[in-house]
């Protein structure tokens, strides 16, 4: 009778077989390091300094519970910012979204010179914002604007950009317009150039026209990129700052708080308040406001696509049909 001898692991064997098994997390370690300093680190310390009355100079507070976020909820300066960042942000995400959609479509197309439409599109991106603050203080101006003066030449009344809120929304989503429209468009075409362009040859086989051929092949393909876009423009139409922060001199959102937003008011209850417990509140409430919005934008987006594109039973037939036509 002979036994089976243990096998006998070498320790480069069991180096060898580590290093199979940790060298990847090692590898993307450095960002999780990197992300858990300056990301979940400050998430975390703002969510501690919002329940107590925070002393910027000693580093310590004192435990106050929730009554900085009750004084917020408690105050009409918030409300007032919450209605403005909505409107601005409405005024700006979906008129954004649109143009963004038929720019990418137009330079998806075989046109003269794309490389140099493609690169024009991003030329606002990388203006500075107080650089698009002043330009367009010089058009938006209540006496001397460029769009007042062409406004009276043609014997219309001027439009009081600062002292009317609507009005102030709507010149500051248009810098916000003018800088990111040119961004999304590149993302929506670098997404259009993926589709498989064997559809659009069986789609035009089948007859299918242009609108056709973009509502039933190029929008729902653009389906997960659509949500990319949607929530980025989400999180940074509810954060909006540079814009308003540029309109008049002051800085303050107006003096009848016009144009204040959450992110104005949050950067005066900390800087110009010096309370640092209220401003982390107020950080957190912008915070579950960006998510809650957040969501409800997926959801109408997955099913406004799902309903138009992949799931309907119209759509899969067509789908069904194009794959025949490929085929053949």
């Amino acid at each position: 009778m002979t036994t089976t001898q243990p096998r006998v692991i070498s320790f480069s064997q069991r180096l060898s077989k580590w290093d199979v098994k940790f060298s990847p997390y090692l590898y993307i370690s450095p960002f999780f390091i990197l992300f858990a300093i300056v990301g979940v680190f400050p998430i975390v310390f703002t969510a501690v300094i919002s329940f107590m009355d925070w002393d910027l100079v000693r580093g310590s507070g004192t435990f106050v519970g929730i009554d900085q976020y009750t004084w917020i909820l408690q105050q009409p300066h918030f409300w007032t910012a919450l209605r403005n960042t909505f409107s601005i942000f409405l005024l700006s995400t979906v008129p954004q979204l649109v143009l963004a959609i038929f720019i990418a479509t137009m330079l998806d197309r075989n046109i003269r010179a794309k490389t140099f439409w493609r690169m024009s599109t991003l030329l606002p991106y990388v203006v500075a914002p107080v650089a698009v603050g002043l330009i367009f203080t010089v058009i938006f101006a209540d006496k001397f604007g460029i769009v007042n003066t062409n406004l009276q030449a043609i014997g219309l009344d001027p439009i009081p950009w600062h002292s009317d809120p609507f009005w102030s929304h709507v010149a500051i989503a248009t810098m916000v317009n003018y800088r990111w429209t040119g961004y999304n468009a590149l993302i929506l075409l670098a997404a259009m150039q993926a589709i498989n362009r064997d559809y659009y040859e069986a789609a035009t086989v089948d007859g299918a026209g242009a609108f056709r051929q973009f509502w039933s092949i190029t929008l729902p393909s653009l389906r997960p990129t659509l949500i990319f876009v949607v929530i980025t423009s989400t999180i940074g139409g509810l954060q909006i700052f540079d814009e308003p922060r540029v309109f008049d001199q002051f800085g303050r959102g107006g003096a009848g708080q016009q144009w204040l937003t959450i992110s104005l008011y949050l950067y005066d209850i900390g800087w110009g308040q010096w309370n640092f417990g209220r401003a982390a509140a107020m950080a957190w409430i912008l915070f579950l406001i960006i998510v809650a919005i957040g969501l409800i934008n997926l959801l109408v987006t997955r099913t406004l696509l799902r309903t138009e594109g992949t799931r309907s039973p119209v759509e899969k037939s067509r789908r069904k049909r194009t794959q025949k036509a490929v085929a053949r």
